[in-house]
C-alpha cells in the first residue's frame, strides 16, 4: 500500500511538473534591442533610437489573458524604460515601465526582463518608451485577439492593419527634449506620419507612402494608435465612413463616422467597408489644436493610400478626404461623446455607483516650464516610488496629495494613497487659459468615462448628466479645452500607478501624479514580489 502511495505521489509530482513546464513553454518570448538606426525622411538622414532596427517598432500579437516575456537590451546611448500602455499588469507593476515611478531606467549596455500580464484587455494597445522623449521613435502596436476559440463581436474582417500615427523631426529627439527641459515649447515637427511615413504631400516622401490594397465588397479592421508626442489628430478616409467598434482594448457599441478624433495615447478600432468605386483614396491625418494653436503646432497633413484591387484606370491623384478644421472643437467633442460600451453577456461592465473617494484634479500649465495637477508640479525622485514603497524607504515621496487644487503652486513628489477596493471618482478639469485639451492616461487601470463637458464643472448640475449605464471604459481620455471629464474606477490593482498628461511637454513640466493602491486582505489581493533583475538606481 505504501509503495502504491509513493508511486501515485511521484506520478502526481511528474504531472504537476509537466503542466508547469508546459505553461512556461507556452509563454511567448520577445527580445527588444534598443539601438540607434539610420533612417531617411524628408530628404535627410539621421540616426534614431529604435527597437530591433524598426520604426515603428515590432507589433506584438497576443490573445486575451496571456502573459508574455520581453527581454529589453539597451544598446543605445541613453537610459530607457518600456511601458505597455493600457496593460493593467494585475498585482505586478514591476514591469509597467514609467521612469522613477515603478523602476529606475535601464542603463546603456544593460538588460531587463519584463513580464507583461494581459488580463481583460481585448483589442488594440501599444508599447512605448517612458523615459525623456525617446518614445517619439521607440513605440509599436499591441494586437490583443479574443481568447482562443472566441470570436470578435462583429463579423471577422478580411484583414487587419495597425495604423500608427506619429511625428517626425529633422533635428535629433535629444535636442527637442533639451528644449522642452529648458521650459520652452519644442520645435514644430517637420512632418506627421502614418506608420512611420510622412506621405506624398511632403518632399522626398512619395516612394515611401504607406499603402493598403483592398478588395471591393470586403471589410477591413484598422487599428489606429496615436503615438504623437504633442498632437490630438483628426483622421479620415476619402469617400468612406468607418464603423467605430473599440477603443483602448475595450469594445464599443458600433457607430458610423466620417472622421476620427484621437488623442495621444489613445487607440481606436474601426471597420472599413470597401464599398466605393475602384480607385485610389487617401487616408489622412492632421492636428486638432482647440481654439488656440500653440507656437509649435504642425499644420501639415500626413497621408497614406487605400488602393482598390482590379483592372481600372485610377484618377491622376488619389481622392482627398474632408477633415474637420484644426480648431473644430465641436467635431472633437461630439466624436468623443459618441463612445458607449458594448454591454452584453460576454462583455459585462461594472460601473461603480457608490463612491467612497471623490477627487477634483485640475490640470494646469502654470508658467513657462511648469505644469501641474492641483497646483502640484510633480518632481521625479532619484529612487523609484514603487521600490521605496515596497521596501519601506523613507524620504522618497510624500502621501499628502491634495483632493482639490492648492491656491499656490508647489514642486514636490507627492502621491495619493487609495484603500484596496475603494470606489473612486475623479473630476478632471482643464483650465490653463492656453486653449489646450489634456489627454490624461492612468497606468494600471481602465476607467469608466461617465461624463464630459466644455465648461467648468458644476457640482450641482453636471452629475445629473452622468452615463452610468454604458459608459466607455478607457485608459486615456482627452479632457476638453476649458472643460471637464469625470472618470470612475475601483481601486482593485495594488501597486504604484502613474497618472499624467500624454502631451509629453506637459508631463516633463510636472503634469503628473501617482496613486499608491494598498494591498487587500487575501493573498490574491496583494502586490506580487519584484523580479530579481530590477534595474539599479
Amino acid at each position: 500500500m505504501l509503495s502504491i502511495m509513493k508511486v501515485s505521489a511521484f506520478q502526481v509530482l511528474c504531472f504537476l511538473l509537466f503542466v508547469s513546464l508546459s505553461h512556461c513553454e507556452a509563454l511567448a518570448h520577445y527580445k527588444f534591442v534598443v539601438e540607434e538606426t539610420s533612417y531617411t525622411r524628408l530628404c535627410s538622414t539621421k540616426n534614431i533610437l529604435t527597437v530591433n532596427g524598426r520604426f515603428p517598432g515590432p507589433t506584438l500579437h497576443v490573445h486575451r489573458g496571456e502573459t508574455i516575456i520581453v527581454d529589453v537590451h539597451n544598446k543605445g546611448d541613453y537610459n530607457i524604460t518600456i511601458h505597455w500602455h493600457g496593460v493593467a499588469q494585475p498585482r505586478y507593476p514591476w514591469s509597467d515601465g514609467p521612469e522613477y515611478i515603478t523602476q529606475c531606467p535601464i542603463q546603456p549596455g544593460k538588460w531587463f526582463r519584463q513580464k507583461v500580464i494581459f488580463s481583460t484587455e481585448e483589442g488594440t494597445l501599444w508599447w512605448h518608451a517612458h523615459s525623456e522623449w525617446s518614445r517619439a521613435t521607440v513605440h509599436g502596436a499591441i494586437v490583443i485577439y479574443p481568447k482562443k476559440g472566441d470570436k470578435y463581436p462583429f463579423r471577422k474582417p478580411a484583414a487587419e492593419f495597425p495604423i500608427v500615427l506619429g511625428e517626425w523631426w529633422k533635428e535629433s529627439i535629444a535636442e527637442e527634449y533639451n528644449i522642452v527641459k529648458s521650459g520652452s515649447d519644442p520645435n514644430t515637427s517637420d512632418a506627421l506620419t502614418i506608420n512611420g511615413q510622412p506621405g506624398d504631400l511632403y518632399n522626398c516622401s512619395k516612394s515611401g507612402t504607406y499603402k493598403i490594397t483592398v478588395q471591393k465588397g470586403l471589410t477591413y479592421l484598422l487599428r489606429l494608435i496615436n503615438a504623437a508626442m504633442q498632437d490630438v489628430l483628426f483622421f479620415s478616409i476619402a469617400d468612406h465612413n468607418v464603423t467605430v467598434v473599440g477603443s483602448d482594448a475595450r469594445y464599443l457599441k458600433p457607430f458610423s463616422s466620417s472622421y476620427i478624433a484621437i488623442a495621444p495615447g489613445q487607440t481606436i478600432d474601426v471597420l472599413l467597408e470597401a464599398n466605393q468605386s475602384l480607385n485610389h483614396y487617401y487616408m489622412a491625418a492632421r492636428v486638432y489644436t482647440g481654439p488656440v494653436a500653440t507656437p509649435s503646432t504642425d499644420f501639415t497633413t500626413t497621408t497614406a493610400i487605400i488602393k482598390y484591387s482590379g483592372n481600372y484606370t485610377a484618377s491622376s491623384s488619389p481622392v482627398f478626404p474632408t477633415l474637420p478644421a484644426y480648431n473644430d472643437t465641436i467635431s472633437f467633442f461630439n466624436f468623443s461623446k459618441s463612445f458607449r460600451s458594448l454591454v452584453d453577456e460576454d462583455h459585462p461592465i461594472d460601473v461603480p455607483k457608490n463612491i467612497s473617494t471623490r477627487l477634483d484634479y485640475l490640470f494646469l500649465v502654470n508658467t513657462a516650464g511648469l505644469s501641474s495637477v492641483n497646483n502640484v508640479s510633480f518632481v521625479n525622485p532619484s529612487i523609484d516610488i514603487l521600490e521605496a514603497y515596497y521596501y519601506g524607504i523613507n524620504g522618497v515621496y510624500e502621501t499628502s496629495f491634495p483632493n482639490t487644487a492648492l491656491h499656490t503652486l508647489i514642486k514636490a513628489t507627492v502621491v495619493k494613497v487609495l484603500d484596496y477596493n475603494s470606489t473612486v471618482e475623479i473630476v478632471l478639469q482643464s483650465d490653463d487659459g492656453r486653449g489646450s485639451s489634456h489627454p490624461v492616461h492612468l497606468h494600471g487601470y481602465s476607467f469608466y468615462v461617465v461624463g464630459m463637458g466644455t465648461t467648468t464643472f458644476n457640482n450641482e448640475t453636471d452629475p445629473s448628466t452622468y452615463n452610468l449605464v454604458d459608459p466607455p471604459s478607457q485608459n486615456t481620455v482627452s479632457v476638453p479645452v476649458q472643460g471637464w471629464t469625470t472618470i470612475r474606477f475601483k481601486a482593485n490593482n495594488p501597486g504604484v500607478w502613474l497618472m499624467h498628461c500624454h502631451f509629453d511637454r506637459h508631463a516633463e513640466w510636472g503634469m503628473d501624479t501617482a496613486f499608491i493602491v494598498k494591498n487587500g486582505t487575501s493573498t490574491e489581493e496583494k502586490l506580487l514580489p519584484p523580479p530579481s533583475d530590477m534595474p539599479p538606481c
